[in-house]
């Protein structure tokens, strides 16, 4: 791991959120609960966080949660989130917009993953020197799981 030097940045992916609030089983939630703890940082942008709120509510009746709480978390993201203005918009590379904007600011913020569970979706990624990876790889990384 070639990171161990200063504190490795990555793009949680809005599936992962998802999950995340959905169940607190899995790498997901594990992942969640480790912002902020300096283990990882997460870059973060105003389009990225109005996605995270538009999913997280049209997600709400699955999840234990209620509005307030998902304003508490969606501030403390950008907290303890790097915050990282888009200055070009080079789409599409992408096949979904909404991936070209996680990259786009995976590219920006310098973060050397973008954690997801469409991997597929990212294809092309690894041309930006960005590793696509899952919850439970990305915590392997980091060495939260053996």
């Amino acid at each position: 791991m070639w990171y161990h030097s200063w504190v490795v940045r990555a793009i949680l992916d809005t599936n992962v959120i998802v999950a995340a609030l959905r169940s607190d089983e899995g790498a997901s939630f594990r992942l969640l609960s480790l912002v902020g703890s300096g283990r990882f940082e997460i870059a973060l942008s105003v389009a990225l966080i109005l996605e995270y709120e538009d999913a997280l509510l049209r997600h709400l009746r699955h999840s234990p949660f209620d509005e307030e709480d998902l304003g508490v978390l969606l501030d403390y993201l950008c907290a303890v989130g790097h915050r990282q203005e888009i200055f070009y918009l080079w789409r599409p590379v992408l096949r979904d917009p909404g991936d070209d904007l996680v990259l786009e600011l995976a590219v920006a913020s310098r973060s050397a993953f973008v954690v997801t569970f469409n991997e597929r979706h990212f294809t092309g990624c690894e041309a930006f020197g960005i590793r696509v990876v899952t919850p439970r790889a990305f915590l392997e990384e980091i060495g939260e799981i053996p």
